[in-house]
């Protein structure tokens, strides 16, 4: 039995009063679906058995490189945040597992596995930091980590990464992702090809101590904290590395870390083509790296980059299973409601994506008809699957509306009173 954070009977009567307009929308949608031979009941289990992580810094208030501004109720440690995410598990039914970050989030393991046990929640894919620094190690990251000039540093940041498999194997993970932010600020600061010939050998020593169950994903970013050039940049580098390393190699794609206007969903479908699409961080953005809520700006893209996926499902693609993760930051809202909302995104987008007639489009495409082609998929992106994700939720023991259930248990006040109040506001990301 789990120690549920909000009650199954809370939830069941909050349902009831919004179950018999559910239960209308969802005949109606059924109804018009059937016309087109589409099965609604098969698109609804579809959709529940949809899974994606939610982020352990995710249920800390963000902030921006100037400032953070805290809000009530805080999470203090990775015990608070394991409640918090498992609020978000409860209402939604859609994360039933949380990706954690080392040493963020470091501490006794058996007390950490216990608590996931006691909340229903597993551990996804464990996240190193050799980006910044932590208390009273002996070499700075200031400038690189697994890149870095200076031997004794990268042999550090590959001892944290090995670390890192330690601690998430204890836990249940079967994923290590790195990101590392080492690049340079000036022309000439670093060599571009001994850099990456340093970073190349020491993530080949991370990948020797994966065990054999387990997935190594790279993760590149075009800019930040380095702004004239990062050592893993785009998704061709990214492949690379992953070729380059081995068959466990595969490439994380952050729909933020690209430059605007990029073809994510033709980088996705690259990737899946050759057998190295390891998974995702799901968010959004205007301008660059934004991390904003997943779906709030773009999300059509996040329908076209699920429209990939899908098609590789409908293909029966060999070894095809990426893994779903969402990373974002949250500044301005309650990071529990915007993860709640961004799962219910995420969802969407797949649902959609499951609707899209695939021997239609096929046709238009062998036909060279563009025109078509696109309505297909448009067809599929307006239909309004609301009521499957609702009745997905419900069916599993989740919310009809996840965001008023939420707000109507009252969480947040309860642990505002229980969490010490943050006071001032610190700089930087999480």
């Amino acid at each position: 039995m789990t120690n549920s954070k909000i009650s199954a009977d809370f939830i069941a009567t909050d349902n009831d009063k919004r179950a018999s307009a559910l239960k209308s929308d969802y005949a109606a949608l059924g109804e018009k679906l059937a016309r087109s031979d589409i099965d609604i009941n098969a698109i609804t289990d579809k959709v529940a058995a949809f899974f994606v992580a939610v982020p352990s810094w995710g249920v800390g208030t963000g902030g921006t490189r100037f400032a953070r501004f805290p809000g009530l109720g805080e999470p203090r440690n990775i015990f608070d945040k394991l409640d918090d995410c498992s609020v978000i598990n409860e209402l939604t039914r859609a994360t039933p597992t949380v990706s954690l970050h080392i040493p963020w989030d470091k501490t006794d393991t058996r007390e950490l596995k216990a608590k996931g046990d006691a909340l229903g929640l597993g551990f996804d894919a464990m996240n190193s930091n050799t980006f910044s620094d932590a208390p009273d190690q002996a070499n700075s990251y200031k400038y690189g980590s697994l890149s870095h000039v200076d031997a004794a540093t990268r042999a550090q940041a590959v001892e944290h990464n090995i670390e890192c498999i330690e601690i998430g194997a204890a836990l249940g993970s079967k994923a290590l992702t790195v990101w590392v932010g080492d690049g340079s600020n000036f022309p000439g600061q670093t060599n571009f090809t001994r850099s990456f010939e340093r970073y190349l050998a020491a993530m080949a020593d991370i990948y020797k101590a994966l065990p054999d169950d387990w997935r190594l994903f790279s993760e590149h970013k075009m800019y930040e904290p380095a702004f004239y050039s990062t050592v893993v940049q785009d998704w061709g580098t990214n492949y690379l590395i992953a070729q380059t390393l081995g068959p466990k190699a595969q490439c994380l794609v952050d729909l933020g870390h690209h430059a605007p206007n990029t073809n994510i969903e033709m980088i996705v479908a690259r990737l899946i083509q050759f057998g190295k699409l390891g998974g995702f961080h799901f968010n959004d953005s205007k301008y660059g790296d934004d991390d904003l809520d997943a779906g709030s700006v773009e999300p059509y893209r996040l329908f076209l980059v699920f429209n990939e996926l899908v098609d590789a499902e409908h293909r029966g693609v060999k070894g095809f299973h990426p893994a779903h993760m969402i990373d974002q930051s949250h500044n301005v809202t309650d990071p529990i409601e915007s993860l709640i909302s961004s799962a219910n995104e995420i969802r969407r987008a797949y649902a959609q994506a499951l609707l899209v007639d695939r021997a239609a489009l096929e046709g238009y495409q062998n036909g060279n008809d563009a025109l078509m082609a696109t309505e297909t998929l448009k067809r599929a992106y307006r239909t309004d699957v609301e009521a499957i994700l609702a009745e997905a939720r419900r069916r599993t023991g989740g919310a009809i509306d996840p965001v008023a259930a939420y707000r109507a248990s009252g969480y947040r006040a309860k642990v505002a009173t229980e969490r010490p109040a943050v006071k001032g506001g610190s700089g930087g990301i999480v």
